[in-house]
């Protein structure tokens, strides 16, 4: 199986439609797919516009995320699962693909235990403990209801919605999500479509790397390619063969990745 993560960059104007195309493709030749969607600048506007400004916050790492309150959590799960989600569904059954929309919270497909604190850097560059509010780090993924829904040729739209402990929701890293998800399903790829060639360093995009030596150069990443190399190498030290980190913006661009001819391949050497 291939799990392709679509990052929140592309999706401002709806699904593109030359990924469609391709996951049409694909699956007509037989491929099974489950995609996992990001979405936190639309989330970040429809909250705005609901009188809920969204707080992010750094780790020490430098790694920016979201800061998720309760109120926050309910938006965040209503713009992801409904309004995100659906136009996926809606845009893929359109190249009469049988899609179905999940979320972590069905069948308790993505379960994660939530923090209950963080640490972060305030104003000033200090280490401080804040209150972990809704976020989560995943514990399990129900592997089996994947395996069951590509049995029937049916693919999952998954939104990075997951459920807690005490059967919260909880904004779980979509990226995070992807390799978690691939990682349980021992898939030989995991896809991540942004809007970028791939991982750039020193000014050229890096055609391959190690989980490791991926690690290692962490500071010199940026934010948002961060979280898209943490989760790559996450997913090939758990047993996938290979991530792939590429520009979603390219024709045919799942296809043309999985013959090595786009993007930055994460793989042990």
């Amino acid at each position: 199986m291939l799990v392709v993560k679509v990052g929140g960059s592309l999706l401002k104007n709806g699904f593109p439609e030359n990924i469609a195309e391709d996951i049409a493709s694909l699956t007509s030749s037989g491929e099974r797919i489950v995609l996992v969607h990001g979405g936190g600048d639309i989330v970040t506007d429809i909250a705005s516009k609901l009188g809920k400004e969204q707080k992010f916050i750094i780790s020490p790492e430098g790694i920016r995320s979201r800061y998720t309150d309760k109120e926050t959590a309910e938006i965040y799960t209503m713009v992801m699962t409904g309004l995100i989600r659906n136009k996926i569904v809606s845009a893929l059954q359109r190249h009469n693909i049988a899609a179905a929309g999940l979320s972590g919270v069905d069948c308790m497909l993505m379960r994660a235990k939530r923090k209950s604190k963080l640490l972060i850097l305030d104003s000033r560059g200090r280490k401080v403990m804040i209150e972990g509010g809704y976020t989560g780090t995943i514990v399990s993924v129900n592997s089996e209801l994947l395996l069951e829904l590509a049995s029937k040729k049916i693919l999952p739209v998954i939104s990075p919605v997951a459920i807690g402990e005490d059967f919260e929701f909880l904004n779980v890293d979509g990226d995070r999500a992807a390799s978690s998800i691939a990682s349980s399903l021992s898939s030989d790829y995991l896809m991540l479509l942004t809007n970028v060639e791939g991982l750039i360093l020193e000014g050229k995009v890096v055609r391959e790397i190690s989980p490791a030596n991926a690690r290692a150069r962490l500071k010199e990443i940026g934010f948002g390619m961060q979280k898209k190399v943490i989760a790559a190498a996450e997913a090939v030290e758990k047993g996938v063969k290979c991530s792939v980190i590429c520009s979603g913006l390219e024709e045919r661009a799942i296809t043309r990745a999985l013959k090595g001819e786009l993007g930055t391949v994460v793989k042990n050497g």
